[in-house]
């Protein structure tokens, strides 16, 4: 879940940094939440509050990103495997977005297989990724551990067959989740959870809402160790599938193998796929509603600026253009669901790095695309963690990617936005129903609760539509076509001397593009931009905040020692610092992890 699983380390400075005034800011205090717990890699969160709100916001990316330096020079068929290890939660992402990158420089279509197998790997990746998030990264923002220790066993079954029929619901089961947690405090040992808000006055959940919670955070532990296994079965292994090609997949098809996928296979990938639709169907979603029920204020903070972003995914038959995308690509601008999305042109991304820790040829204030991307190391911050960076010139190891000068969103937000907009029917169905249980409109979507609801919204979606293409892989196989991979441009001796290419995907954290310059055969330059870039960039030339940033403004603080709601509206962006920010050691190229000691 996370390399950093320690708690949130909190201080509230008397002096911001830069003002030297030795006393409170204006306005009230600059707290501090650095590192941010409960998720992939580090960072820091410092907020400005005023009359018990957020007032402003600086978020920070306090490791610096090396990758692409690594892949410089290296064979770009390559390039997939070195890229995939950016992360280890959204493992497979990063491979899908190299290989159709190298694919679009180098003109290779992949063949019908190739397309059904890169679906199902990514849809599986979407339904595990969720379910994770909700419950180990995000749940214990809006569920009090301790309180569950004073549920009525009886209550709680009472309260979960209320939500579905789903097996381990009875008196007797809930007991031995109570009896377990009170163990568990009784030892003294409490772990990650030994620093939590409990008992803060923003936590609404009745004692039996919290221990039904309690008893589901244990059962997703379970139930994504086996899930995932659909990885093992068509990727090699998990996390990082390993039969990713560029012009296709290393996964054999052969209805007559034991070695390769099969019909008997297929139905075992079927009983993975029915595993995780009962657990959507019958606890994460009950769950989402229940919890969402006691925070409906939720529905009107947090919301950003309203414009949203999505590359859209999985691709049809008919090729991997926008018009023929399940998940559709394009644009939200203000919150408009009325009118059908704007379309999306690659060329129109920009990152700017006027307040992130690096330098650019020609000047630090205008932005450069991907294509012309430079990793130019420029840190000029304080060297004590305990100074603030919100009087800082530069605060960032991330870079502020804009769309046509435009801050985005992207993730499960933006994609259920867009494909609301685009009526796709599914997503408008469920979305609907949706606010129709919370009784709350469509605008209540563009909030911190409307990011939570539309994850749970697409996961149900995905996982739907998981059983389709296991059908057309099915059919392949029993009409005999059994092409994985296009190999007519496999020798480089083929290739253009000069070669650009971009590959799109939609991760589960957001739109994910790699952009890849291939000069005689080697890497000449790659760059990617990830989610987490896109939503937790620093301010750019332009002084506007980052989505994460602006997201904040507003979200009431009831106590600034515990900051309990400026992690739930992080945390509703589910980020991943370590696809947005890295390591690199000059004399090795080792990419190195670092533990916080805390």
């Amino acid at each position: 879940m996370s390399d950093n699983p320690g708690n949130n380390k909190v201080f509230i400075p008397i002096v911001q940094s830069g003002n030297g005034s030795g006393s409170v800011p204006p306005g009230g205090p600059t707290v501090v939440i650095d590192p941010v717990t409960r998720i992939e890699g580090h960072l820091r969160i410092e907020v400005k509050v005023n009359n018990g709100a957020i007032e402003d916001a600086w978020s920070t990316g306090p490791m610096f990103r090396g990758l692409e330096l690594i892949l410089k020079g290296r064979d770009p068929r390559d390039a997939w495997v070195f890229t995939q290890r950016i992360c280890g939660v959204c493992t497979t992402v990063h491979a899908i977005a190299s290989v159709r990158a190298v694919e679009n420089a180098l003109g290779i279509a992949i063949p019908d297989n190739a397309r059904i197998l890169r679906n199902l790997i990514e849809g599986a990746q979407f339904v595990h990724d969720h379910v994770v998030h909700f419950y180990h990264l995000h749940a214990l923002d809006w569920v009090d551990l301790m309180s569950a220790l004073q549920a009525d066993p009886a209550a709680t079954s009472a309260l979960a067959l209320s939500l579905s029929d789903w097996h381990n619901s009875s008196p007797a089961y809930f007991q031995s989740v109570k009896t377990r947690l009170q163990n568990f405090v009784n030892s003294g040992q409490l772990g990650l959870f030994g620093n939590g808000y409990w008992g803060h006055p923003a936590y609404r959940l009745p004692p039996a809402g919290n221990l039904l919670a309690v008893a589901h955070y244990l059962e997703a532990l379970e139930w994504q160790n086996q899930f995932i296994k659909f990885h093992a079965i068509l990727g090699g292994k998990n996390p990082h599938p390993q039969t990713y090609l560029v012009g296709g997949m290393a996964t054999p098809l052969d209805a007559s193998s034991q070695a390769a996928i099969t019909p008997a296979r297929i139905a075992d990938l079927r009983a993975l796929v029915q595993l995780g639709l009962d657990f959507v169907n019958k606890v994460y979603l009950p769950d989402l509603m229940l919890i969402a029920s006691y925070y409906t204020d939720w529905a009107g903070t947090g919301g950003g600026y309203g414009n949203f972003l999505s590359f859209g995914d999985f691709p049809g038959a008919s090729g991997n253009s926008p018009a023929n995308l399940w998940m559709p690509r394009g644009m939200v601008v203000n919150k408009n669901l009325g009118q059908a999305p704007q379309p999306v042109d690659q060329t129109l991304i920009q990152e700017y790095i006027a307040h992130s820790w690096y330098s650019y040829n020609g000047g630090d204030q205008a932005g450069k695309h991907p294509y012309q991307g430079e990793t130019r190391m420029n840190y000029t911050g304080p060297q004590t963690s305990f100074s603030t960076l919100s009087g800082e010139e530069r605060y960032s190891w991330l870079k502020a990617p804009r769309y046509n000068g435009m801050p985005m969103e992207v993730g499960p937000l933006a994609r259920v936005v867009v494909a609301y907009a685009a009526g796709h029917a599914r997503i408008r169905e469920l979305t609907d129903w949706v606010l129709a249980q919370l009784q709350v409109g469509p605008d209540a979507l563009f909030s911190t609760l409307g990011r939570i609801a539309a994850r749970g919204i697409e996961t149900l979606a995905i996982a739907e539509q998981m059983n389709t293409w296991l059908d057309e892989l099915e059919n392949n196989i029993l009409n005999n076509n059994l092409t994985v991979q296009n190999n007519q441009r496999w020798n480089p001796s083929t290739w253009p001397a000069d070669a650009w290419g971009y590959g799109m995907t939609e991760a589960p954290r957001g739109g994910l593009g790699h952009w890849v310059h291939i000069v005689n055969g080697k890497i000449e330059n790659y760059q990617a931009v990830v989610p987490t870039t896109w939503n937790g960039s620093p301010r750019d030339a332009q002084n506007a905040r980052g989505p994460w940033e602006q997201a904040l403004v507003g979200v009431p603080v009831a106590d600034a020692s515990r900051p309990l709601e400026v992690l739930r509206t992080i945390h509703s962006f589910d980020p991943c610092m370590a696809c947005a920010v890295h390591i690199v050691d000059p004399q090795s190229n080792q990419v190195m992890q670092i533990w916080v000691q805390h």
